[in-house]
């Protein structure tokens, strides 16, 4: 069967490598895709948007130390954020074994050093994030996606906050009120062309 989607961890699709570029006002990345990726043509709209608009790290209160990519493929927003935060560890979690091979590659070949890839059974169940940022694996299906938001979302620092970029037509609006409602303070930021930028803060505690 070669009908594998971008979640599996093993895709099963021949591959197919290639090469294409990201240029954005302050990065430039080289970067290695293969069939079986998520956006293996090129980098995809929402993930662009999300890295123009989201806002400047030099707006949140501190420079974040840690900062993860949820659902990163073959690295883009890991490999900015690293370079814009090049004192900061970057971590990139998908379970997509392609994927995280190239995003390996991408950034050894980018000459990024402080980014870190892996599944989520590869990441230290202690560490916390001040900063996540991510186009999330929507097409994984509602259940599985809010199974996947609170696993990370609950890694969240004190202070920490999450920028995500989701499709209107893929339940952006509604993705936004179940947060809202299980006490994750979100707002959108922006929205262009049928995509929204969310803010979500990370969870208050109560007394």
């Amino acid at each position: 069967m070669t009908n594998s989607q971008y979640f599996d961890d093993q895709p099963t699709v021949a591959s197919n490598r290639r090469e294409i570029e990201l240029v954005l006002p302050d990065v430039f990345l080289s970067l290695s895709t293969d069939s079986g990726v998520f956006s293996a043509g090129q980098v995809d709209k929402g993930t662009r948007y999300l890295l123009k608009d989201a806002p400047s790290l030099d707006e949140l209160p501190a420079l974040p130390e840690t900062i993860l990519d949820l659902g990163c493929g073959y690295g883009p927003i890991a490999l900015t954020y690293a370079k814009r935060a090049p004192d900061a560890t970057v971590v990139g979690v998908d379970v997509n074994e392609r994927a995280l091979g190239l995003a390996a590659a991408n950034a050894e070949a980018n000459a990024v050093t402080n980014t870190r890839f892996g599944t989520l059974d590869d990441i230290d169940p202690e560490l916390h994030f001040d900063l996540i940022v991510s186009n999330p694996p929507i097409r994984i299906g509602k259940a599985a996606l809010h199974e996947l938001l609170t696993t990370w979302l609950d890694r969240l620092s004190p202070g920490g906050r999450a920028w995500m970029v989701v499709q209107k037509h893929l339940g952006s609006d509604s993705l936004m009120s179940w947060l809202n409602e299980h006490g994750r303070p979100t707002t959108r930021l922006s929205s262009r062309k049928g995509f929204r930028i969310l803010e979500v803060l990370a969870r208050q505690e109560t007394a």
